[in-house]
């Protein structure tokens, strides 16, 4: 692919670093690429849940990225998303038993949502657009970057729904005795709204809305 970055570059060359800040902010998974948008409403209701499912697409894209970028000269064309699901798939069945075996509790609360990942178009799309025209140091920084700029959305979404919805973070009462729950919060309606005024700063700061 044309955005092949050099062999010659640093390890952590200017380019290669845009790889991973880049998808953070300017170029962002969810609010600028609009993807992954019905995980981010639907899983972020209470903080703990929602950075264990930060943490699982963390793992799978990354390795994901890595695994396809390792196999990129091998696979066939026509093959190729069946490949990529292949190795998604197993990656999310790891996730999904470790989930099971430490955190049961959350893993039935996350249920469906983490076996969704297989076909989360963040990670199909990273794989599809990257990782089989890069090397594999280029695809991990792509990876991990994606994942954290999906993250840290999710988790802001979450952080605003659990405080204002229940009073709490992780579980542990914040506002007290004299916050009354807000059971809106609770809705994906809600999320929506957060979603979307973060969509909108951080659209305004990058250029992507004109006056």
């Amino acid at each position: 692919m044309s955005n092949e970055i050099k062999k010659s570059e640093p390890l952590l060359s200017k380019k290669r670093k845009q790889l991973v800040s880049n998808p953070m902010d300017t170029d962002n998974p969810i609010t600028i690429q609009v993807l992954g948008i019905c995980s981010a409403l639907a899983v972020t209701i209470a903080l703990e849940g929602t950075v264990i499912m930060a943490l699982a697409v963390l793992f799978v894209l990354v390795l994901a990225n890595v695994i396809i970028s390792a196999l990129r000269n091998t696979i066939p064309n026509r093959i190729r998303i069946i490949v990529q699901l292949v190795v998604v798939a197993s990656l999310v069945a790891i996730v999904d038993q470790v989930l099971r075996a430490f955190a049961y509790e959350q893993s039935k609360a996350l249920s469906v949502f983490v076996g969704l990942i297989i076909t989360n178009c963040i990670v199909m799309g990273r794989l599809e657009a990257f990782a089989l025209g890069n090397k594999v140091w280029d695809s991990f920084l792509d990876g991990v970057g994606n994942s954290i700029g999906y993250g840290w959305i999710i988790i802001a979404i979450a952080f605003f729904r659990e405080l204002f919805g229940a009073g709490k973070l992780f579980g542990i009462e914040v506002l007290g005795d004299w916050y009354v729950n807000n059971g809106f919060f609770a809705t994906p309606a809600a999320a929506c709204i957060i979603l979307g005024i973060i969509i909108w700063i951080l659209r305004a700061r990058s250029g992507y809305i004109e006056d």
